[in-house]
């Protein structure tokens, strides 16, 4: 078994490190058309047949055998038994890891989730509301492994933005339920629970079935039909991101112990064979150590063959001429998760703009932001952090606009639109503006 791990090595002194830097970017579309394909044929019989569908997909695909759509829920009770059930060490640390997510988000919402509203100085009222959704559905990963993190990561902020109705899809393969996943819904606040996966759970929560309600947002990272159902699907319901797979950044400059920096860039590559785990270093010593590392701690991890995959076939380690270069390809590259191992984060972090979550200093490994640190886990990736931004209570929550115009502002108002309608040709637009000129509403 081949237990050592060779991440490109780049220079962006080299003539070809540009070719070789967008090669190693590169990553073929995972939602191909044979996987779109069966994703919506599955989202057309879902749609047509409900629950009967449902379950005929969750028994083909997760051998799970039930009689009823119904059965696959999971009652209040089982959530708090399975929490309950945990060793105290797990119990606390779900609890924990609940509240700094819980703060977080709370501060979130003071800070843009308020609804506001003035009058101007002829008394016309303008503002906005904001409210948040009705139903949301979160899909929490389940099969190779279970995630009850992302059961806190999603459903937390839902709570805190006043979402009512949270509804959880979580697969079960054979049936076999993971306890953390089930307390952490149970201490999120999940309202309901079912135990299917797929795109089949996707189609059921933005349709609805005779067991499943409707939800307005759909929400959670899933595998390449959990995203493809994702996609087909939004304009019926909302959706968050189509997730892409993982990906670390490490911007170093070479104070961090280098074993330190291998084990962070291993915490991503874990994940899947098309991850991707980056060190970026004007300190080729110093990326030479952690390439050691790299083969001194591979054997010792569990799912070595994954990790050796990732970073053979995506990862990178990167000599850069200055720690300046290494933030501007940063910039371009805009990763899901951004370390900045230094003595001086703070000297780097007005240089990076584009970033899901960035951990500054040597000390805040990526690891601490997935599951206790507070802010969502729930990040852009493939280089949407340039637009996108992390999962928090403002995707729970929606504006409307407030608009009160009082008499004596319709008088300015009312020409000013009329003008603009005439000249776009819509004539009943500047009627109805011109009525309400010098005229008074009947009492």
């Amino acid at each position: 078994m081949n237990l050592i791990a060779t991440p490109a090595r780049l220079s962006t002194a080299n003539a070809g490190f540009e070719a070789a830097f967008q090669a190693r970017l590169h990553l073929a579309q995972e939602a191909d058309d044979a996987i779109d394909q069966v994703a919506a044929s599955i989202l057309a019989d879902v749609q047509q047949r409900g629950d009967a569908a449902v379950l005929d997909y969750t028994q083909r695909f997760d051998r799970l055998q039930a009689t009823s759509v119904a059965s696959l829920e999971l009652t209040q009770a089982e959530l708090k038994a399975a929490f309950d059930a945990l060793p105290s060490v797990q119990r606390e640390a779900l609890q924990a890891a609940a509240a700094r997510v819980r703060s977080y988000h709370e501060r979130q919402k003071q800070a843009c989730g308020l609804s506001w509203q003035y009058r101007d100085e002829d008394g016309t009222l303008l503002g906005q509301k904001v409210t948040p959704l009705d139903r949301v559905g979160i899909y929490v990963p389940g099969g190779k492994a279970a995630y009850p993190s992302s059961v806190l990561m999603n459903a937390i902020p839902a709570h805190v933005a006043g979402v009512q109705e949270i509804i959880m899809v979580v697969p079960t393969p054979r049936g076999e339920k993971n306890p953390l996943v089930l307390a952490a819904a149970y201490v999120a606040g999940v309202s309901r629970a079912f135990t299917i996966g797929g795109a089949q759970a996707v189609a059921a929560l933005a349709y609805g079935t005779a067991t499943i309600p409707k939800v307005d947002k759909i929400t959670g990272p899933g595998n390449a039909y959990v995203a493809s159902a994702k996609k087909h699907v939004f304009g019926q319901v909302g959706i968050d991101m189509i997730a892409g797979p993982s990906e670390i950044l490490v911007l170093a400059d070479g104070t961090t112990p280098p074993d330190w920096v291998a084990m962070d860039l291993f915490s991503q590559a874990e994940h899947d064979e098309l991850a991707q785990s980056i060190l970026l270093s004007p300190d080729a010593s110093y990326i030479a150590k952690v390439q050691a590392e790299i083969d001194r701690l591979l054997p010792t991890m569990p799912r070595a063959d994954i990790i050796r995959a990732s970073l053979e076939g995506r990862g990178a380690l990167i000599h850069t001429r200055s720690m300046e270069e290494a933030c501007e390809i940063s910039n371009r590259i805009a990763p899901e998760h951004l370390e900045v191992s230094s003595n001086d984060p703070h000297k780097w972090e007005p240089l990076l703009k584009h970033a899901g979550a960035i951990f500054l200093g040597a000390y805040t490994s990526e690891s601490l932001g997935d599951y206790c640190a507070g802010p969502n886990h729930v990040l852009p990736t493939s280089g949407t952090a340039r637009f996108s931004s992390p999962l928090g209570v403002y995707d729970f929550q929606k504006r409307s606009s407030l608009i009160e115009v009082s008499e004596a502002g319709a008088q300015v108002l009312g020409k000013t639109a009329a003008v603009l309608a005439y000249g776009e040709g819509l004539q009943a637009h500047a009627q109805a503006a011109e009525l309400r000129l010098n005229g008074r509403q009947k009492k």
